[in-house]
């Protein structure tokens, strides 16, 4: 079962979230503090909560140190709500939000699936251009110069937009599509949260062609 690690200063709402993960038969262990954390560290869990707002160091800049060489995905756990904090954790690498105050229901329906993503099979790659996907590896790596592949540092959701994307290229997606077939209809997140993903996508593919994904007005997007 997954083994999951729950970092808040709030020692209450570490103890709320295992006992509640703990029924669904996950392993939590958690931490009151980010202080001498290192990607190291993180390298037995298949998902992490990180709670934003936390004395010394912060979720945001844990995030940011570690996100370079930890896999598996990252939720946030924040009291804020504006769009800017949200387009703030998704470009350091964070995967979904989940806002304080939340439900345990709510909880439980995000880890699961967000580890149900993180351990569906793929067996096979493909390629789109100079973009190759590795379906096993959930990686994307492009050849801008022949013979130099080069590795597009993606979080796991915005891997996920562009297989889902590239394996139906040229067909136009809704937001409300993308967020149901990427996350699942019993997803919590909501469709501001795939518009901030495709930016974020944007801009790590920007430095290396004319942008895969292009916006049809008023309808949504697809692969170019």
């Amino acid at each position: 079962m997954a083994h999951i690690l729950v970092i808040d200063d709030e020692n209450d709402i570490c103890k709320l979230i295992e006992r509640a993960l703990a029924k669904d038969g996950y392993t939590v262990t958690t931490k009151n503090s980010a202080i001498n954390l290192t990607a190291q560290d993180f390298k037995t869990y298949d998902l992490v909560l990180l709670d934003v707002m936390m004395p010394e160091v912060d979720g945001f800049s844990l995030c940011r140190s570690i996100r370079g060489d930890v896999d598996c995905p990252i939720l946030f756990l924040t009291a804020k709500s504006m769009e800017q904090d949200m387009i703030d954790g998704f470009s350091l690498g964070a995967d979904d939000y989940i806002k304080k105050p939340f439900s345990l229901l709510e909880l439980r329906a995000r880890v699961a699936a967000h580890l149900r993503r993180e351990h569906r099979e793929r067996h096979q790659s493909l390629t789109q251009g100079i973009y190759r996907f590795d379906l096993s590896a959930k990686e994307i790596t492009v050849e801008a110069v022949p013979g130099k592949p080069e590795k597009i540092l993606l979080t796991k959701s915005e891997y996920a937009i562009c297989e889902m994307l590239v394996r139906n290229r040229g067909q136009v997606f809704s937001l409300e599509h993308i967020l149901e077939t990427v996350f699942g209809f019993d997803t919590e997140s909501d469709i501001a949260a795939i518009r901030v993903h495709i930016k974020n996508i944007r801009n790590k593919f920007s430095k290396y062609t004319e942008n895969p994904i292009e916006t049809v007005w008023g309808v949504g997007y697809k692969w170019r």
